[in-house]
């Protein structure tokens, strides 16, 4: 009896080994952007977002000060301090840091950001970010790679207001001397043109699209007593860690609410911002 009640111990233990849940495959994620990314860690925010309930997905990032999507595949850093760079355009043969970084891992996900502006200018829009798009993903090795446009928010300048840019640093072949985004009116129509430039951008590359941009718009008209925004356009902590959620979300499919990580950011705050981001 003794005997087989020890057959059946050892059984059991052998189907509960086989029962332990396997170790998930690390998931490798790249942000390619600029400051809008970057201020006040939001990437490492993220990264200890998913470090509570997603250890295996991994967070990096190419960004610097200033870039566009064109700036990360033409220029090459000759300097950086801790508020900006010093850059000049790549020669042939040379390679610069964001096409080195995309060369490194087999990247599982890939999110691109760049400027509000530069999408609000229809000309720059189709003519250097769905271009500067198409060659990124040419450079990314893993054909299942997903591809997410960062989608962010309007800037706090006064209204009316409207962005130009010269001509000839969109494309030389434009024959009038700037090309300009429509006239913004108010916080509501600005952040809709801004949806909607991103949608274009989006739907012509076949790419996700965050929702960053109307999560701010939230937070503005609703809870305007949360100020997002270290500057004119620059997120601070609260703004950074609203972005934290939203990408969390979209990474895991699990809600931010859940999350006990707060941060630096005070737990009635941080709670409220978590909602917001569902």
């Amino acid at each position: 009896m003794r005997k087989f009640l020890l057959i059946i111990l050892a059984f059991t233990i052998t189907i509960c080994k086989s029962q332990k849940p396997q170790s998930s495959k690390e998931l490798n994620v790249l942000f390619i952007g600029n400051s809008l990314t970057y201020f006040y860690d939001m990437p490492q925010t993220l990264q200890m977002m998913l470090n509570e309930t997603n250890s295996n997905i991994k967070i990096e990032h190419s960004t610097f000060p200033g870039m566009s999507l064109s700036d990360h595949l033409d220029n090459i850093i000759e300097s950086r301090t801790e508020n900006g760079i010093s850059a000049r355009k790549k020669e042939i043969g040379e390679t610069t840091e964001t096409e080195i970084k995309i060369a490194e891992k087999n990247w599982d996900i890939i999110i691109l950001q760049t400027g509000t502006v530069s999408v609000l200018i229809p000309e720059n829009r189709d003519l250097k970010i769905n271009k500067a798009i198409t060659d990124i993903k040419k450079l990314v090795s893993n054909s299942k790679c997903k591809f997410i446009l960062f989608n962010t928010w309007p800037s706090k300048n006064e209204y009316p207001k409207q962005y130009c840019y010269p001509s000839r640093v969109i494309d030389k072949s434009i024959e009038k001397e700037r090309c300009c985004s429509p006239t913004l009116k108010n916080l509501k129509q600005e952040t809709r043109l801004i949806n909607e430039s991103y949608d274009l951008v989006a739907q012509k590359n076949n790419l996700l699209k965050s929702d960053n941009g109307n999560k701010f718009y939230e937070v503005l008209t609703k809870n305007p007593e949360i100020e997002l925004y270290e500057d004119d356009s620059h997120p601070n902590k609260y703004g950074a860690f609203l972005n934290a959620c939203v990408f969390y979300q979209m990474l895991t499919d699990k809600k931010a609410s859940e999350l006990k990580f707060n941060g630096e950011i005070e737990p009635k705050t941080a709670e409220l911002l978590k909602q917001v981001a569902k």
